[in-house]
């Protein structure tokens, strides 16, 4: 279960030399600044830039070779652009039947899930003119889906919205990351996406790829421009294990030890992602009891590397062999002399729960 795409083109001021494999299944996000291809390579697989040459092949698909070329409409997938782009002149439920008329629409049990995941169903009568940003580009993801693609592409999806529709529709892409069985591909350049919805990253820099592999240790290496000013820091996968009722306190475990964070009410035993910046972790060469921070590790370093600030470093640490990162000054760094290999002790001031 893969993709493989392999583009190379060149236009006046900019070319694309692009040879990726990643999973064929999860959320695949597209990271870089604007500029770096993200959009181009999105185009390119789905057929909308055409490139002499290019391979692209999806779980064993060959859409494209040196002797085959599907145009778009041929490829089996959805595209959800920044604009929703709906029809103006239809309901929501036009919008929808749009993209459905081209599958099995004995398959109402299809539709109607979609609806329910996207939370469409009290906007089926409303047209588009009527509806907020973040509830259109849910129209437009589900308008996608109901096409039954096997890749869907969305493309910096969440752009055109404010933070507050940003935040109406980031838990039902969640759900989405949660439920959906084909791959997505998700162009961004914003942390808190990244986050929440990738399982994979790639990182792209003028037209190139600068890295790529699984998420927590993309965002824990230290030779890659990912540099997401405060917010550097990793992202892990956890479960919770406990709660304590009285504190309003669950804690999740993880392999490399155990978390307190505030409780969501999520079951014990439910799979959540924690997010722990580089800022919030302070590093002690001992154990330090009498403080108010309560999620305390043994940690290894593993490496030292530069930061934004020639005062600042980027120390990142191994817990039970899973990265976390710290920032601290290379004072500090000095003076508890640190080196890679060296044992000591995390201090985690704040962790993100991220249900």
């Amino acid at each position: 279960m893969t993709i493989e795409a392999r583009f190379h083109l060149a236009w006046p001021g900019f070319s694309l030399e692009v040879e990726l494999r990643c999973p064929g299944q999860g959320v695949t996000v597209l990271f870089g600044r604007s500029g770096s291809g993200k959009t181009t390579l999105l185009r390119a697989i789905a057929g909308l830039e055409r490139v002499p040459g290019g391979r692209l092949v999806v779980n064993g698909a060959t859409w494209q070779d040196e002797t085959i070329f599907l145009p778009t409409h041929q490829r089996p997938l959805g595209y959800v652009f920044q604009e929703a782009s709906l029809f103006s002149h239809l309901s929501v439920r036009g919008n929808l039947e749009y993209g459905w008329r081209r599958t099995d629409k004995k398959q109402t049990a299809g539709f109607d899930a979609i609806v329910s995941l996207l939370g469409l169903a009290p906007l089926l009568e409303r047209s588009p003119e009527h509806l907020s940003g973040g509830e259109r580009q849910r129209v437009a993801i589900a308008r996608a889906l109901l096409t039954r693609p096997r890749l869907l592409l969305m493309d910096e999806p969440l752009a055109a919205l404010d933070q507050e529709r940003k935040n109406e529709i980031l838990p039902y892409l969640e759900q989405l990351h949660e439920t959906l069985e084909i791959p997505v591909l998700y162009v961004s350049h914003a942390p808190d996406e990244v986050a929440r919805l990738a399982d994979h990253l790639v990182v792209l820099g003028e037209g190139r790829v600068l890295g790529a592999g699984p998420l927590t240790e993309m965002l824990a290496r230290l030779d890659l421009p990912i540099r997401l000013g405060e917010e550097a820091g990793v992202v892990l996968e956890a479960v919770v294990s406990a709660r304590d009722a009285e504190w309003q306190l669950a804690r999740v475990d993880f392999p490399g030890g155990g978390l307190w964070v505030r409780d969501k009410g999520l079951p014990i035993g439910h799979a959540v992602r924690v997010r722990i910046l580089a800022r919030d972790i302070s590093l002690a060469r001992h154990c330090v009891t009498g403080t108010s921070i309560i999620n305390t590790l043994p940690v290894r370093v593993a490496r030292l590397g530069e930061d934004a600030h020639p005062a600042l470093c980027l120390v990142r640490l191994e817990a039970g062999g899973i990265p976390l990162l710290a920032r601290v000054t290379k004072r500090s760094a000095t003076a508890l002399g640190l080196e890679p290999g060296h044992e000591i002790w995390a201090q985690i001031k704040a962790v993100a729960l991220i249900a």
